[in-house]
Protein backbone atom coordinates (compact mmCIF):
# COMPACT_ATOMS: atom_id res chain seq x y z
CA UNK A 1 0.00 0.00 0.00
CA UNK A 2 1.40 3.39 -1.04
CA UNK A 3 0.78 6.13 1.53
CA UNK A 4 -0.11 9.39 -0.26
CA UNK A 5 0.03 12.92 1.16
CA UNK A 6 -1.97 15.34 -0.97
CA UNK A 7 -1.13 19.04 -0.74
CA UNK A 8 -3.58 21.35 -2.47
CA UNK A 9 -6.50 18.98 -2.08
CA UNK A 10 -9.26 21.38 -3.12
CA UNK A 11 -7.73 22.61 -6.38
CA UNK A 12 -8.23 21.10 -9.81
CA UNK A 13 -5.25 18.72 -9.49
CA UNK A 14 -6.20 17.81 -5.94
CA UNK A 15 -9.78 16.89 -6.80
CA UNK A 16 -8.68 14.69 -9.68
CA UNK A 17 -5.98 13.09 -7.53
CA UNK A 18 -8.63 12.08 -4.99
CA UNK A 19 -10.54 10.40 -7.81
CA UNK A 20 -7.41 8.47 -8.79
CA UNK A 21 -6.64 7.40 -5.22
CA UNK A 22 -10.21 6.25 -4.57
CA UNK A 23 -10.17 4.12 -7.73
CA UNK A 24 -6.86 2.41 -6.92
CA UNK A 25 -6.72 -0.19 -4.15
CA UNK A 26 -2.95 0.18 -3.92
CA UNK A 27 -3.13 3.84 -2.88
CA UNK A 28 -4.05 5.18 0.56
CA UNK A 29 -4.64 8.86 1.26
CA UNK A 30 -3.05 9.40 4.68
CA UNK A 31 -2.87 13.19 4.74
CA UNK A 32 -4.43 16.13 2.91
CA UNK A 33 -4.00 19.88 3.06
CA UNK A 34 -5.76 22.90 1.61
CA UNK A 35 -4.99 26.57 1.61
CA UNK A 36 -8.23 27.82 3.13
CA UNK A 37 -11.17 25.49 2.43
CA UNK A 38 -12.26 22.98 5.10
CA UNK A 39 -11.42 19.33 4.35
CA UNK A 40 -12.35 17.58 7.58
CA UNK A 41 -12.61 13.82 7.12
CA UNK A 42 -10.91 13.74 3.73
CA UNK A 43 -7.95 11.84 5.19
CA UNK A 44 -6.80 10.61 8.64
CA UNK A 45 -4.66 13.75 8.89
CA UNK A 46 -5.87 17.06 7.47
CA UNK A 47 -4.67 20.63 7.66
CA UNK A 48 -5.92 23.99 6.43
CA UNK A 49 -3.16 26.55 5.92
CA UNK A 50 -0.12 26.58 8.14
CA UNK A 51 3.24 24.85 7.79
CA UNK A 52 2.78 21.90 5.46
CA UNK A 53 6.03 20.28 6.57
CA UNK A 54 4.52 19.73 10.03
CA UNK A 55 1.73 17.71 8.43
CA UNK A 56 4.23 15.72 6.38
CA UNK A 57 6.31 14.96 9.48
CA UNK A 58 3.24 13.46 11.14
CA UNK A 59 1.97 11.63 8.06
CA UNK A 60 5.22 9.83 7.07
CA UNK A 61 4.02 9.36 3.45
CA UNK A 62 5.58 7.23 0.75
CA UNK A 63 4.73 9.84 -1.88
CA UNK A 64 3.89 13.53 -1.68
CA UNK A 65 1.67 15.01 -4.38
CA UNK A 66 2.48 18.70 -4.22
CA UNK A 67 -0.32 20.61 -5.93
CA UNK A 68 0.05 23.78 -3.88
CA UNK A 69 -0.26 27.01 -5.83
CA UNK A 70 2.87 29.09 -6.36
CA UNK A 71 6.05 29.72 -4.37
CA UNK A 72 4.30 28.53 -1.20
CA UNK A 73 4.83 24.94 -2.36
CA UNK A 74 8.63 25.14 -2.13
CA UNK A 75 9.11 24.03 1.52
CA UNK A 76 7.10 20.85 0.90
CA UNK A 77 9.11 20.13 -2.24
CA UNK A 78 12.34 20.45 -0.27
CA UNK A 79 10.94 18.35 2.59
CA UNK A 80 10.20 15.40 0.31
CA UNK A 81 13.44 15.54 -1.68
CA UNK A 82 15.66 15.97 1.39
CA UNK A 83 14.15 12.84 2.93
CA UNK A 84 14.19 10.64 -0.15
CA UNK A 85 10.38 10.57 -0.27
CA UNK A 86 8.94 10.27 -3.79
CA UNK A 87 7.66 13.64 -4.97
CA UNK A 88 4.86 13.92 -7.53
CA UNK A 89 5.31 17.56 -8.49
CA UNK A 90 2.39 19.59 -9.79
CA UNK A 91 3.78 22.74 -8.15
CA UNK A 92 6.05 23.83 -11.01
CA UNK A 93 6.74 27.16 -9.33
CA UNK A 94 8.79 25.59 -6.54
CA UNK A 95 11.20 24.07 -9.06
CA UNK A 96 11.25 27.21 -11.20
CA UNK A 97 12.00 29.43 -8.20
CA UNK A 98 14.10 26.92 -6.25
CA UNK A 99 16.12 25.61 -9.17
CA UNK A 100 19.55 24.57 -7.97
CA UNK A 101 18.43 24.41 -4.32
CA UNK A 102 15.77 21.85 -5.25
CA UNK A 103 18.20 19.77 -7.33
CA UNK A 104 20.73 19.84 -4.49
CA UNK A 105 18.05 18.60 -2.07
CA UNK A 106 17.20 15.75 -4.42
CA UNK A 107 20.88 14.82 -4.72
CA UNK A 108 21.25 14.71 -0.95
CA UNK A 109 18.05 12.77 -0.34
CA UNK A 110 18.09 10.53 -3.38
CA UNK A 111 14.32 10.62 -3.80
CA UNK A 112 12.39 10.19 -7.03
CA UNK A 113 10.97 13.32 -8.66
CA UNK A 114 7.99 12.62 -10.91
CA UNK A 115 6.51 15.58 -12.82
CA UNK A 116 2.72 15.91 -12.90
CA UNK A 117 2.45 18.74 -15.43
CA UNK A 118 1.12 17.05 -18.56
CA UNK A 119 4.00 18.29 -20.72
CA UNK A 120 6.74 17.24 -18.33
CA UNK A 121 5.09 13.91 -17.59
CA UNK A 122 5.02 13.35 -21.36
CA UNK A 123 8.70 14.20 -21.72
CA UNK A 124 9.60 12.05 -18.71
CA UNK A 125 7.92 9.10 -20.40
CA UNK A 126 9.63 9.79 -23.74
CA UNK A 127 13.02 10.02 -22.01
CA UNK A 128 12.60 7.23 -19.45
CA UNK A 129 15.58 4.88 -19.75
CA UNK A 130 17.40 7.06 -22.30
CA UNK A 131 20.98 8.22 -21.84
CA UNK A 132 21.56 11.97 -21.79
CA UNK A 133 23.97 11.83 -24.71
CA UNK A 134 21.23 10.34 -26.92
CA UNK A 135 18.97 13.38 -26.49
CA UNK A 136 19.16 16.19 -29.02
CA UNK A 137 16.37 18.53 -27.88
CA UNK A 138 12.90 18.78 -26.34
CA UNK A 139 9.64 20.32 -27.54
CA UNK A 140 6.96 21.69 -25.23
CA UNK A 141 3.51 22.18 -26.71
CA UNK A 142 1.10 24.99 -25.79
CA UNK A 143 -2.55 25.31 -26.70
CA UNK A 144 -2.15 29.02 -27.33
CA UNK A 145 -4.92 29.81 -24.86
CA UNK A 146 -8.11 31.76 -25.64
CA UNK A 147 -6.30 34.59 -27.46
CA UNK A 148 -4.31 32.60 -29.98
CA UNK A 149 -4.10 34.49 -33.27
CA UNK A 150 -4.80 37.91 -31.78
CA UNK A 151 -2.32 40.77 -31.95
CA UNK A 152 -1.17 42.90 -29.04
CA UNK A 153 -3.49 45.79 -29.85
CA UNK A 154 -6.48 43.47 -29.60
CA UNK A 155 -5.69 42.50 -26.00
CA UNK A 156 -5.76 45.91 -24.31
CA UNK A 157 -9.31 45.51 -22.99
CA UNK A 158 -9.28 41.79 -22.19
CA UNK A 159 -11.32 40.92 -19.08
CA UNK A 160 -10.57 38.21 -16.51
CA UNK A 161 -13.69 36.37 -17.64
CA UNK A 162 -12.38 36.21 -21.21
CA UNK A 163 -8.92 35.09 -20.07
CA UNK A 164 -10.44 32.27 -18.05
CA UNK A 165 -12.19 30.73 -21.09
CA UNK A 166 -9.53 28.15 -21.96
CA UNK A 167 -10.26 26.24 -25.18
CA UNK A 168 -9.04 22.76 -24.17
CA UNK A 169 -8.05 22.44 -20.49
CA UNK A 170 -10.07 22.96 -17.31
CA UNK A 171 -7.73 24.35 -14.68
CA UNK A 172 -7.51 26.75 -11.76
CA UNK A 173 -7.81 30.51 -12.28
CA UNK A 174 -4.14 31.41 -11.94
CA UNK A 175 -2.80 28.74 -14.30
CA UNK A 176 -5.57 29.52 -16.81
CA UNK A 177 -4.51 33.16 -16.96
CA UNK A 178 -0.89 32.00 -17.24
CA UNK A 179 -1.93 29.92 -20.23
CA UNK A 180 -3.59 32.96 -21.82
CA UNK A 181 -0.40 35.04 -21.44
CA UNK A 182 1.95 32.10 -22.26
CA UNK A 183 3.61 32.68 -18.87
CA UNK A 184 2.70 29.09 -18.01
CA UNK A 185 4.74 27.84 -20.94
CA UNK A 186 7.59 30.05 -19.80
CA UNK A 187 7.44 28.47 -16.34
CA UNK A 188 7.35 25.04 -17.95
CA UNK A 189 10.36 25.92 -20.09
CA UNK A 190 12.40 26.68 -16.96
CA UNK A 191 11.01 23.60 -15.21
CA UNK A 192 12.03 21.38 -18.13
CA UNK A 193 15.57 22.72 -17.98
CA UNK A 194 15.93 21.73 -14.33
CA UNK A 195 14.03 18.45 -14.60
CA UNK A 196 15.89 17.03 -17.58
CA UNK A 197 19.21 18.89 -17.53
CA UNK A 198 18.74 20.14 -21.09
CA UNK A 199 20.11 23.62 -21.98
CA UNK A 200 17.57 26.30 -22.82
CA UNK A 201 18.68 26.56 -26.44
CA UNK A 202 17.71 22.89 -26.82
CA UNK A 203 14.12 23.39 -25.57
CA UNK A 204 11.56 24.61 -28.10
CA UNK A 205 7.97 25.74 -27.62
CA UNK A 206 5.31 25.32 -30.29
CA UNK A 207 1.62 26.22 -30.34
CA UNK A 208 -0.56 23.13 -30.75
CA UNK A 209 -4.24 24.15 -30.45
CA UNK A 210 -5.82 20.70 -30.04
CA UNK A 211 -3.55 19.79 -27.08
CA UNK A 212 -3.22 16.18 -28.25
CA UNK A 213 0.58 16.07 -28.38
CA UNK A 214 1.87 16.85 -24.89
CA UNK A 215 5.61 16.69 -25.50
CA UNK A 216 8.25 15.62 -28.02
CA UNK A 217 11.78 14.36 -27.43
CA UNK A 218 14.19 14.57 -30.35
CA UNK A 219 17.20 12.25 -30.45
CA UNK A 220 20.63 12.44 -32.06
CA UNK A 221 19.76 9.90 -34.76
CA UNK A 222 17.01 12.14 -36.14
CA UNK A 223 14.12 10.27 -34.49
CA UNK A 224 11.47 12.10 -32.44
CA UNK A 225 9.24 10.43 -29.84
CA UNK A 226 5.94 12.14 -29.03
CA UNK A 227 3.46 11.53 -26.21
CA UNK A 228 -0.17 11.80 -27.37
CA UNK A 229 -3.45 11.63 -25.51
CA UNK A 230 -6.64 13.46 -24.63
CA UNK A 231 -6.09 16.66 -22.61
CA UNK A 232 -7.03 15.08 -19.28
CA UNK A 233 -4.92 15.61 -16.15
CA UNK A 234 -5.98 12.29 -14.67
CA UNK A 235 -3.44 10.59 -16.95
CA UNK A 236 -0.27 12.30 -15.63
CA UNK A 237 -1.60 12.25 -12.05
CA UNK A 238 -2.20 8.52 -12.22
CA UNK A 239 1.14 7.93 -13.91
CA UNK A 240 2.98 9.70 -11.08
CA UNK A 241 1.03 8.08 -8.23
CA UNK A 242 1.35 4.53 -9.61
CA UNK A 243 4.77 4.72 -11.32
CA UNK A 244 6.10 2.47 -12.77
CA UNK A 245 2.91 0.38 -12.94
CA UNK A 246 0.87 2.71 -15.22
CA UNK A 247 -2.52 1.91 -13.71
CA UNK A 248 -5.75 2.02 -15.72
CA UNK A 249 -7.79 5.24 -15.79
CA UNK A 250 -11.29 6.02 -17.13
CA UNK A 251 -9.80 8.32 -19.80
CA UNK A 252 -10.81 7.03 -23.27
CA UNK A 253 -8.16 5.99 -25.75
CA UNK A 254 -7.18 8.45 -28.44
CA UNK A 255 -8.60 7.65 -31.86
CA UNK A 256 -6.10 8.81 -34.47
CA UNK A 257 -8.53 8.82 -37.38
CA UNK A 258 -9.87 12.35 -37.62
CA UNK A 259 -7.31 13.75 -35.16
CA UNK A 260 -5.71 16.95 -36.44
CA UNK A 261 -2.12 17.78 -35.52
CA UNK A 262 -1.28 21.42 -36.22
CA UNK A 263 1.73 23.33 -34.94
CA UNK A 264 2.87 26.95 -35.21
CA UNK A 265 5.52 29.20 -33.70
CA UNK A 266 4.52 31.31 -30.68
CA UNK A 267 3.98 35.05 -31.19
CA UNK A 268 6.54 36.52 -28.79
CA UNK A 269 5.63 40.12 -29.60
CA UNK A 270 2.01 39.65 -28.56
CA UNK A 271 2.86 37.29 -25.68
CA UNK A 272 6.22 38.55 -24.33
CA UNK A 273 6.11 36.59 -21.07
CA UNK A 274 7.42 33.50 -22.83
CA UNK A 275 10.43 35.49 -24.03
CA UNK A 276 10.95 37.00 -20.57
CA UNK A 277 10.85 33.55 -18.99
CA UNK A 278 13.45 32.16 -21.37
CA UNK A 279 15.68 35.16 -20.73
CA UNK A 280 15.28 34.75 -16.96
CA UNK A 281 16.16 31.08 -17.20
CA UNK A 282 19.23 31.72 -19.34
CA UNK A 283 20.46 34.43 -16.96
CA UNK A 284 20.07 32.04 -14.06
CA UNK A 285 20.59 32.92 -10.41
CA UNK A 286 17.38 34.18 -8.84
CA UNK A 287 15.99 35.63 -12.08
CA UNK A 288 13.58 32.66 -12.50
CA UNK A 289 12.42 33.23 -8.92
CA UNK A 290 11.84 36.91 -9.68
CA UNK A 291 9.90 36.05 -12.85
CA UNK A 292 7.65 33.68 -10.93
CA UNK A 293 7.05 36.01 -7.97
CA UNK A 294 6.23 39.05 -10.10
CA UNK A 295 3.93 37.00 -12.31
CA UNK A 296 2.02 35.65 -9.30
CA UNK A 297 1.42 39.19 -8.03
CA UNK A 298 0.50 40.56 -11.46
CA UNK A 299 -1.97 37.77 -12.24
CA UNK A 300 -3.70 38.31 -8.91
CA UNK A 301 -3.93 42.04 -9.65
CA UNK A 302 -5.39 41.31 -13.09
CA UNK A 303 -8.01 38.96 -11.63
CA UNK A 304 -8.88 41.63 -9.05
CA UNK A 305 -9.32 44.25 -11.77
CA UNK A 306 -6.33 46.35 -10.66
CA UNK A 307 -4.10 45.61 -13.66
CA UNK A 308 -4.69 45.21 -17.37
CA UNK A 309 -3.97 41.98 -19.20
CA UNK A 310 -1.02 43.57 -21.00
CA UNK A 311 0.13 45.01 -17.69
CA UNK A 312 1.01 41.53 -16.41
CA UNK A 313 4.05 41.37 -18.68
CA UNK A 314 4.97 44.97 -17.86
CA UNK A 315 5.01 44.19 -14.13
CA UNK A 316 7.21 41.14 -14.64
CA UNK A 317 9.57 43.06 -16.91
CA UNK A 318 10.00 45.81 -14.31
CA UNK A 319 10.67 43.31 -11.53
CA UNK A 320 13.34 41.59 -13.61
CA UNK A 321 14.94 44.94 -14.45
CA UNK A 322 15.05 45.88 -10.75
CA UNK A 323 16.76 42.62 -9.69
CA UNK A 324 20.45 41.77 -9.74
CA UNK A 325 19.56 38.06 -9.97
CA UNK A 326 22.23 37.07 -7.47
CA UNK A 327 22.16 33.30 -6.80
CA UNK A 328 20.52 32.21 -3.55
CA UNK A 329 22.71 30.17 -1.22
CA UNK A 330 19.81 28.97 0.89
CA UNK A 331 16.03 29.20 1.27
CA UNK A 332 16.15 32.45 3.25
CA UNK A 333 17.98 34.24 0.42
CA UNK A 334 15.50 32.84 -2.06
CA UNK A 335 12.64 34.19 0.06
CA UNK A 336 14.35 37.61 0.04
CA UNK A 337 14.50 37.61 -3.76
CA UNK A 338 10.87 36.50 -3.95
CA UNK A 339 9.76 39.23 -1.54
CA UNK A 340 11.67 41.96 -3.35
CA UNK A 341 10.18 40.97 -6.70
CA UNK A 342 6.67 40.98 -5.24
CA UNK A 343 7.22 44.47 -3.86
CA UNK A 344 8.17 45.80 -7.30
CA UNK A 345 5.25 44.05 -8.99
CA UNK A 346 2.80 45.29 -6.35
CA UNK A 347 4.00 48.85 -6.98
CA UNK A 348 3.29 48.46 -10.70
CA UNK A 349 -0.10 46.86 -9.99
CA UNK A 350 -1.31 49.40 -7.44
Amino acid sequence: MTRVALLGATGSIGRQAIEIVEANAGLELVAAASGSEPIDGLAPLTQVGGDLTDLLDRAEPDIVLNAVLGFAGLPATLWALERGVTLALANKESLVAGGELVLAAQERGGGLLLPVDSEHSALFQCLDGRRAEEVDSLVLTASGGPFRGRKRGELADVTPEQALEHPTWRMGRKITVDSATLANKGLELIEAHFLFGVPFEKIDVVIHPSSVVHGVARFRDGAALAHLGHPDMRVPISFALTYPARAATPVPRLELAGTTLEFEAPDLETFPLLRLARDAGERGGTFPCVFNAANEVAVEAFLDGRLSFLGIADAVDEALAASDGAPARDLSELVEADTAARTVAEGVSA
